[in-house]
């Protein structure tokens, strides 16, 4: 995209009217810094153009007052758990004397008034955007990114002003959760800078509320830093006097903080610290930094332009939430895809709901999963009220089938109280063919981690789910009297609502406090490793 002609004729004519000396130089055949600027934007990508253009051409980093103020500003960017170093602030105020020495031609400047503003605008895409393009780690990535345009005619007031934070504040996403990460972020950066937390021994044994042991003083140790409130923080002898608490001793205060902190760690809460928990107590305070910082780039993607109203798949956590038009929120748990079946990221608008679905075996299913079993024991076809298909869809008798060598069979469970769909399905368009639906294992519900379907999302209370859709789109239907009807039926929406499915593996809090999730699907070491990495280019 080109920006519009005749922006450069104005610059130039501009620069000749700026300054005596510039009108000098244009008189005695040198070109001004004004016209090499205008020049060599020519050459410019659309969005540095279009900066330069806000500023009627004008250049932004004569002053060495105005660089350092910039150089300082992008040190601060480590806050947001990016890399300071990715927009080099120790050179720029070096290249910035050595560029208006007195004996450096306008060429030397106007170079270095493109590099500077280059380096703010990739500061802010990497803010706004994030720095790493998810296509580059995620075949599967569907979530478009939403970012709304740079305000560059508000990012030029604050070059001239020279406040950076201003215009870094435009380019942040402005949802709470993305302050709160933020916020995150230092206070564990601070944990680290005072020597972590301790680590616990390796023990056989589980600590049980009631034991004493030296591993309790530990434990009460650990969770004080991590300021679980109702943990004694205060600093007790190794004798307690009478009447104190014995810090050896697992008593229910710190009971009660250990279920916190299983909790907030998608573990079994029962305040027992066994192996799971143990481990998890013992992850270093500088992995879970690294942790905040590769999910404050995943708000960098996502965290923009959400609708008002929309479903949001929390993959790593487990949990539905929707968003409703009248501000309230239903929450829900859900099973996602086991790590070999993941359930993709993607966003797109549920369109209709499939009453008392059947269900047609996917391929790879049928492949890795039930033709196993069928061959095993022809009575499962039976035990899972499955419909031997041709092609063209004419029933089969399953004992004139080779089950070795099928060919192109199709088996499809009725629909029912067996079926693996459950009695409602939300259906929305993507590439992957998941849904969100009921199910009849409703005891998965009941477990702390939830990844066991082959990609789709199980929802528990989708049939109040289902009902809300249709309230807060105004179809007329009540899911109650469709269930209860046994007849399979698609019934459209209204009005289509936004479904963005995103895989978090840390969850700030309302209150502050973060949830971090086991990263199932092993996908935070690629993104910390192009975080880390040098900007693409």
């Amino acid at each position: 995209m080109r920006w519009a002609t005749g922006w450069k004729p104005l610059i130039l004519a501009a620069a000749m009217m700026l300054s005596p000396t510039t009108s000098a130089l244009a008189e005695e055949g040198k070109p001004s810094l004004d016209e090499v600027l205008a020049e060599r934007l020519e050459e410019q990508d659309v969005t540095l153009r279009a900066f330069y253009a806000a500023r009627d051409g004008r250049p932004a980093w004569q002053e060495t007052a105005t660089v350092m103020a910039l150089s300082t500003a992008l040190r601060t960017l480590d806050a947001d758990g990016l890399m300071p170093q990715d927009y080099r602030p120790d050179t720029l105020v070096a290249a910035h004397r050595q560029a208006h020495d007195e004996q450096s031609p306008p060429e030397a400047r106007a170079r270095f008034d493109l590099q500077a503003s280059q380096t703010l605008l990739t500061a802010l895409h990497h803010l706004q955007r994030g720095k790493v393009d998810p296509y580059r780690i995620d075949l599967g990535w569907e979530v478009p990114i939403e970012a709304p345009p740079l305000d560059l005619a508000v990012i030029s007031q604050a070059v001239d002003a020279r406040r950076f934070e201003q215009a870094f504040a435009s380019a942040r996403p402005s949802a709470p959760p993305y302050e709160r990460l933020r916020a995150s972020l230092a206070r564990y950066r601070h944990i680290a800078r005072q020597g972590g937390w301790p680590m616990m021994p390796p023990r056989p044994q589980s600590l049980r509320p009631g034991d004493s042991h030296e591993d309790v003083r530990l434990l009460r140790e650990r969770l004080a830093i991590l300021g679980e409130l109702e943990v004694m923080a205060a600093r007790v002898a190794d004798e307690p006097a009478s009447g104190a608490i014995d810090p050896r001793r697992y008593d229910e205060r710190l009971v009660a903080a250990v279920e916190r902190f299983q909790q907030r760690h998608l573990l079994e809460v029962d305040g027992i610290v066994g192996p799971r928990t143990r481990a998890a107590l013992n992850v270093p305070v500088a992995t879970r930094i690294d942790q905040i910082r590769v999910n404050l780039e995943r708000a960098r993607w996502l965290l923009h332009g959400l609708p008002d109203s929309f479903v949001l798949v929390d993959i790593a956590g487990y949990r539905i939430r929707y968003f409703r038009p009248d501000g309230d929120v239903w929450r829900s748990r859900i099973v996602v895809g086991r790590p070999y079946r993941r359930t993709p990221s993607l966003r797109s608008q549920i369109t209709h709901l499939t009453i008392n679905p059947t269900w047609t075996v996917p391929p790879t299913i049928l492949r890795e999963d039930v033709l196993p079993r069928v061959r095993r024991n022809l009575g499962y076809l039976w035990q899972q009220d499955l419909m031997v298909l041709s092609p063209s869809g004419r029933r089969l008798d399953p004992r004139d089938v080779n089950w070795w060598r099928p060919g192109n069979v199709i088996l499809r469970q009725r629909a029912g109280p067996r079926n693996a769909l459950g009695r409602v399905v939300l259906r929305f368009p993507n590439d992957h063919l998941v849904y969100l639906h009921d199910t009849p294992a409703q005891a998965l519900f009941d477990r702390e981690q939830r990844a066991f379907s082959s990609g789709c999302i199980r929802v528990q209370g989708v049939l109040e789910l289902a009902q809300q859709l249709f309230d807060d789109t105004g179809t007329d239907a009540r899911v109650s009297t469709l269930v209860a009807s046994g007849r399979t039926r698609n019934i459209h929406l209204e009005r289509p609502v936004p479904v963005i499915l995103h895989y978090w593996t840390v969850h700030p809090g309302e209150e502050g406090q973060l949830v971090f999730r086991p990263d199932i699907y092993q996908r935070d070491a690629a993104l910390l490793e192009a975080l880390d990495g040098p900007p693409a280019r």
